[in-house]
């Protein structure tokens, strides 16, 4: 992944909350729905509507009902990318497995310089970050040279592993593509919970 002149825009989210606990009020919270090592070992049913979800924020990702595609919200709207490449806005009553959510407040907004891929990018992302023990939500807007993303196909009981749908995954190359990154980076004390370090979802202006 190669950027030109990105603005990132951070946020600490300092609490995660599940449902079916008392979420707290602060805007400072990150909303998720199951955890993704149930993702992982094929928990595809969904059970909370985008509805739901863009209750408790207006920034995130996840996956639809049946890994029916990638989820991206930004600036409160949630769009739903299948396998086609295609991003559409989701239905409200659509249903996610896999989900995270919190409010962009930003505490911060930084100019990065170039960078030539995604590793040297997380590096750039963490030498700006006050401590690495605490989530943040991540939006970086700016003209890509290049990225490459990917997406799941709907899948069928029995739901297979996601490292097997993983296998025959639809990849998509991006050239010269103005767009927003839009995810969190996680600390590691969250492994199995949601995806340690950075995870990061892609839509085109």
């Amino acid at each position: 992944m190669k950027t030109r002149w990105p603005w990132l825009v951070l946020a600490a989210a300092t609490v995660l909350t599940l449902p079916g606990c008392a979420a707290p009020t602060d805007r400072d919270t990150l909303y998720q729905t199951s955890t993704i090592g149930a993702l992982m070992e094929g928990g595809y049913d969904g059970d909370v509507s985008v509805a739901a979800l863009l209750s408790h924020g207006d920034f995130g990702l996840g996956t639809f009902d049946a890994l029916d595609g990638e989820m991206v919200i930004v600036d409160g709207t949630a769009y739903q990318v299948r396998a086609d490449g295609r991003a559409r806005p989701a239905e409200a009553n659509a249903l996610t497995p896999f989900a995270a959510v919190t409010w962009l407040d930003a505490d911060r907004r930084v100019e990065l310089d170039r960078t030539d891929n995604l590793a040297a990018l997380c590096a750039a992302l963490d030498a700006r970050l006050p401590t690495p023990n605490v989530p943040y939500a991540i939006r970086i807007d700016g003209e890509f040279e290049y990225v490459k993303v990917r997406s799941v196909p709907r899948q069928s009981k029995p739901y297979p592993r996601l490292v097997d749908v993983a296998k025959a995954q639809p990849v998509f190359e991006h050239w010269r593509i103005v767009g927003t990154l839009v995810g969190f980076r996680l600390p590691g004390y969250t492994d199995g919970i949601n995806v340690p370090g950075y995870h990061l979802h892609f839509i085109d202006a």
